[in-house]
C-alpha cells in the first residue's frame, strides 16, 4: 500500500515530538538536532523505532532545520541521506505490522520573505529545493512541510517540492491563539492556496494543544476537500527544574485528538512535548474508528495573504481602477514607475468596499512581464485584498502567479486552443480561479447560445488539464449597445444560461455596455441591476461610481442578502460626496488633512506611514522639514501614525504585514530626519539602548528582526547581536552598552534552556538590565518561570515595555 492509498482509506497516524526527546537524551543548549543524525545515529534511530512501535504509520526524518541557510553544502549532503537511512532502518527494525512510511521533514527557514524581510522568494524556493532533492534521492515516501507561519514561505516550500519530485506532499501550518498565522493568514486562506496548488493533505501542527486548536480544525474541515491533518503540541510549555515540560498527558491528548477524528480529521500525530506514549495512546483511541469520507466542498474561492473570498449568493465587486484603458494618469504612472499613485488607487478602492482588485498594466511601451509582478507585489505589501491578475501575456501571467501570495483570480483564458494551452497549465501549477471569456477562433458569438457552447468546450478542455469546474468563472462579455442594440440582451441571456445550465459563476466588465454613450453611469448602473437579477456573481466596476454603489447596496437589501439591513443602513449614513468619490493622492505636507477610512483626520505624512507608503513618507518628510523642526515631525506625525497601527495590531484589526510596512515607511521618514540632522549639525533624537539576540542554538530571527525595526522607529538605539548567540556574548554587550533592556527570542523548544541560562547570567552580572523574552515556544507563565522580567506576546509588546520605562 502506498501513502496516498493509506491517506484515502485509513486514519493515518503520524509520529510525535523529536526535540524534547533529544533534550532528555543529552542534546546541549544550542546544539543543532539535525547533527545527531551523524554524531548520535543510535539515538535518532531508536526514537524513530519507538514511534513505529507505538503504531505510527509515518515518521518524519530528523531534518526539520536541515537546509542550506543553516548548513554548508557538504554537511547538508551528509545529514539528509543519513536522516532518511535512520528512519528506514527504524521501520525495518520495528515490531509493528502496520504500513510504515518515511517522510522528508521540512521546517521554516527562520527568515521573513520580501517585502516583509530580506529573503527573496526565489532564493527561498532554491534553498528548499536543495533539501527536497537530497531527500528524494535518499528514497523518502512523501514530503511533509510543517510548522510554517507565513503563507508566502509555505508557497515557496510547496513549489520546491512540486518542481523537484512527484511524491505526495503534506503541508501543515502553525496557527496562533488568534486562529491566524504570524503574518495574518486565516485557515480559509491557507486551504484556498494549498488546495489550489494540489497538496495531498493539509492542516495544522505545533503552536498549541489540541483543545486550543479545535476552532482552527473546524474551520479547515468546513472547506478542505483533501484529508485534514492535526499534529498539536502536548499543551503549553512550562519550565520545571530547568527543563521544558508540557502539560497534557498522553491519555488526555489522545482523547482530545480522537474527538477531532470523529469530526473528520484523518491524519493525526503529535508535535512539541509529545512522546511515543502519546502516540501509543492516540493509536489506541482511534483504533476501530472509521474515517469520515473526505467530501468535495465545491467552493469557488480566491484569497490574499490574509483571507479568502468565496463566490456565492452575494455578488462580488472587483475594482477596475488599476487598468490603463481610458486612464491617462495611470498610464503616466506606469510609464514613470510611480508606485505611489498606483498604490493610492488600490487603497482607495479597498476603502470603497470592493472585494477584489483588478490589476492590469498592459501598455505597449512598458515591460509588462516585470511590471505586473512589481505592481502585484507592491499592492500585496499594503493591501490585503485578493487580486485579479489581468493580462493576455502568458509570460507575465506566470511570473505574477508564481510570486502571488495566495490564490489569485486570473483574467483570462478564452475558447481558443492556443489560449487554453497557454493558460491552463499555469492555473494547474500555481492554483487560481480563471476567468474564461466566451469567445474562440471565430470571435464572439452574437447569440447567448453560441457563448454557452464555447463555455461548455472550455469546461471540457479544462477537465483534461485537471482543472475543476469550481475554478472557472465565465465572462459572457458585455458589448457596447451603441454598436449593437441586441448586445445587452444577449449578454444577460448568456448569464442565465451559464449560471443555471452549467452551474458556474459569472463575471462581467459592466461598464463596456455604455461605451460611446453620454452619461454612461445611467446605462451602466441599470445594466448592472439587470445583470444582478440574472445571477451575476462578480462585476468589474468603478467603486467610486455613486450610481453603481446605489444599485449594489439596494440589490443586497432587496434580495435578502443584507442581514437586518445593516449594510444598507451604514451605507445610507455615509451618503456624502466625500465618501463616494475617489481618494486623492496625499496632499503636500503643509496641505489639508487626509480623511482615513474611519473618517479620522490625519496629516498626509501620518496617512502615508499608516498605509505603508514608503516613498510618500520620504517625500512628505522632506517637505515638512522646510517648515517644521525634526523633533516636531517625529512627535506630531511619525510616532502618532505608528501608535495607530500598533494599536490596530494589538487589537487584531491589523496584521503583521501592515505593521511592518508602516514601520518601513516610518524608517524612510526617519532616514530623512537623520540626514537632515547631520547636515544641520543637530542632535539626532534617540532614546536608550536595547540589546537584541536570538539565544544560543536558535537560528530563527523573524521575531527579533521585527522588534528591531519597531524599536528603531520609536527612537531607540538597538544593538542586534543576531542569531545563535551565547550567554557570555550577550552579557558582554549588555555591560558594554549599559543597556537597561535586553530582548531575547527563541522559536525552538530545545533552545529555551539557553534562554534561561542567559537570563540568570544577566541578572547576576548586570542587575541594572531588565530582560523581556518572546517566541513561539513561550507563554507569559513560562517566561516568569525562567526569570524574565517581562513577556512579549508580539513585537509591539516590547515597544510598550520600553516606553513604560
Amino acid at each position: 500500500m502506498n501513502i496516498l492509498t493509506h491517506l484515502q482509506q485509513n486514519i493515518t497516524i503520524l509520529d510525535g515530538g523529536m526535540g524534547t526527546l533529544l533534550q532528555s537524551a543529552g542534546l546541549a543548549p544550542g546544539e543543532h538536532p539535525e547533527t545527531w543524525c551523524l554524531t548520535r545515529p543510535d539515538v535518532i534511530r531508536d526514537i524513530h523505532k519507538s514511534y513505529y512501535d507505538a503504531g505510527a504509520n509515518v515518521v518524519n526524518t530528523n531534518t526539520f532545520g536541515a537546509n542550506a541557510l543553516h548548513f554548508d553544502p557538504d554537511t547538508l549532503a551528509q545529514i539528509i541521506p543519513a536522516a532518511v537511512a535512520l528512519a528506514k532502518e527504524a521501520a525495518q527494525q520495528s515490531s509493528g505490522n502496520q504500513p510504515k512510511f518515511v517522510a522528508l521533514d521540512i521546517g521554516p527557514l527562520g527568515q521573513l520573505l520580501r517585502p516583509l524581510g530580506s529573503l527573496d522568494f526565489e532564493d527561498a524556493v532554491s534553498v528548499f529545493s536543495q533539501t527536497v532533492k537530497l531527500g528524494v534521492a535518499a528514497g523518502v515516501d512523501l514530503v511533509v512541510v510543517e510548522t510554517m507561519n507565513d503563507s508566502l514561505e509555505t508557497k515557496a516550500a510547496l513549489l520546491a517540492v512540486k518542481e523537484n519530485c512527484d511524491l505526495p506532499v503534506v503541508v501543515t501550518n502553525a496557527y496562533g491563539a488568534d486562529g491566524k498565522l504570524l503574518t495574518g493568514a486565516t485557515p480559509e486562506a491557507m486551504v484556498a492556496m494549498l488546495e489550489g496548488m494540489g497538496v495531498d493533505a493539509l492542516g495544522v501542527n505545533c503552536s498549541l494543544g489540541p483543545k486550543q486548536l479545535k476552532g482552527v480544525v473546524e474551520r479547515i474541515l468546513a472547506l478542505a476537500s483533501v484529508p485534514v491533518v492535526l499534529k498539536p503540541n502536548a499543551g503549553l510549555p512550562q519550565a520545571v527544574d530547568g527543563r521544558t515540560v508540557f502539560t497534557v498527558e498522553a491519555q488526555e491528548f489522545a482523547l482530545d485528538v480522537a474527538e477531532m477524528v470523529d469530526m473528520g480529521v484523518r491524519v493525526v500525530g503529535g508535535c512539541c512535548g509529545t512522546t511515543p506514549t502519546h502516540i501509543q495512546a492516540l493509536r489506541n483511541a482511534v483504533s476501530g474508528k472509521n474515517p469520515l469520507t473526505v467530501k468535495e466542498k465545491d467552493i469557488t474561492v480566491v484569497s490574499s495573504y490574509t483571507h479568502a473570498v468565496s463566490f456565492g449568493d452575494t455578488p462580488l465587486l472587483i475594482g477596475e481602477r488599476i487598468n490603463p484603458t481610458g486612464k491617462k494618469k495611470l498610464k503616466e504612472a506606469l510609464r514613470s514607475g510611480d508606485m505611489t499613485y498606483i498604490l493610492n488607487e488600490g487603497q482607495a478602492e479597498a476603502e470603497a468596499g470592493v472585494h477584489i482588485l483588478d490589476v492590469n498594466v498592459g501598455l505597449p511601451d512598458i515591460d509588462e512581464v516585470a511590471m505586473l509582478t512589481t505592481v502585484m507585489q507592491e499592492l500585496q505589501a499594503v493591501c490585503d485584498l485578493p487580486l485579479q491578475l489581468d493580462t493576455a501575456n502568458p509570460e507575465a501571467m506566470e511570473q505574477a502567479l508564481r510570486r502571488y501570495n495566495g490564490k489569485a483570480l486570473v483574467n483570462s483564458v478564452n475558447g481558443k486552443a492556443e489560449s487554453m494551452a497557454a493558460v491552463f497549465p499555469l492555473v494547474k501549477k500555481y492554483g487560481g480561479v480563471v476567468v474564461a471569456l466566451t469567445l474562440d477562433e471565430a470571435g464572439i458569438p452574437a447569440t447567448a447560445e453560441g457563448r454557452l457552447a464555447i463555455a461548455k468546450n472550455i469546461l471540457s478542455v479544462a477537465k483534461e488539464y485537471g482543472i475543476s469546474k469550481k475554478n472557472i468563472i465565465f465572462d459572457p462579455l458585455a458589448m457596447a449597445v451603441s454598436a449593437d442594440p441586441e448586445a445587452a440582451r444577449e449578454t444577460l441571456k448568456a448569464l442565465t444560461l451559464i449560471r443555471e445550465g452549467l452551474g458556474c459563476y459569472t463575471s462581467l466588465g459592466v461598464s463596456n455596455v455604455s461605451f460611446g454613450l453620454p452619461a454612461r453611469d445611467l446605462v451602466t448602473s441599470t445594466f448592472f441591476a439587470m445583470a444582478l437579477d440574472r445571477g451575476l456573481s462578480a462585476a468589474i466596476m468603478n467603486p467610486h461610481s455613486v450610481a453603481m454603489r446605489h444599485v449594489y447596496q439596494s440589490y443586497l437589501a432587496l434580495w435578502g442578502l443584507d442581514a437586518h439591513f445593516e449594510g444598507y443602513m451604514a451605507y445610507a449614513e455615509r451618503l456624502t460626496t466625500e465618501v463616494l468619490t475617489p481618494a486623492k493622492p496625499a496632499a503636500p505636507a503643509g496641505g489639508t488633512s487626509v480623511a482615513t477610512a474611519t473618517g479620522e483626520e490625519v496629516s498626509p505624512l501620518q496617512n502615508a506611514v499608516m498605509k505603508g507608503l514608503a516613498k510618500s513618507a520620504e517625500t512628505l518628510t522632506r517637505e515638512l522639514l522646510t517648515t517644521t523642526p525634526p523633533m516636531a515631525v517625529m512627535e506630531s506625525h511619525i510616532l502618532p501614525a505608528l501608535d495607530v497601527v500598533g494599536k490596530g495590531f494589538e487589537a487584531g484589526t491589523l496584521f503583521l504585514p501592515q505593521l511592518l510596512m508602516a514601520a518601513t515607511a516610518a524608517s524612510s521618514a526617519f532616514e530623512v530626519l537623520r540626514v537632515h540632522a547631520q547636515a544641520h549639525a543637530e542632535a539626532s533624537v534617540r532614546k536608550f539602548c536595547v540589546v537584541l539576540a536570538t539565544v544560543k542554538g536558535d537560528i530563527h530571527d523573524i521575531g527579533k528582526n521585527i522588534v528591531k525595526l519597531l524599536l528603531e522607529n520609536y527612537g531607540y538605539d538597538v544593538v542586534d547581536l543576531g542569531r545563535d548567540v551565547s550567554p557570555e556574548v550577550i552579557l558582554q554587550a549588555v555591560q558594554d552598552t549599559q543597556a537597561p533592556v535586553l530582548s531575547l527570542s527563541a522559536l525552538m523548544t530545545t533552545t529555551v534552556p539557553a534562554m534561561a541560562e542567559t537570563i540568570q547570567l544577566v541578572h547576576d552580572k548586570a542587575p541594572f538590565c531588565r530582560v523581556i523574552v518572546g517566541g513561539a515556544v513561550l507563554t507569559e507563565e513560562y517566561a516568569a518561570t525562567i526569570g524574565a522580567d517581562a513577556y512579549g506576546k508580539d513585537a509591539m509588546a516590547c515597544v510598550r515595555f520600553c516606553e513604560a520605562l
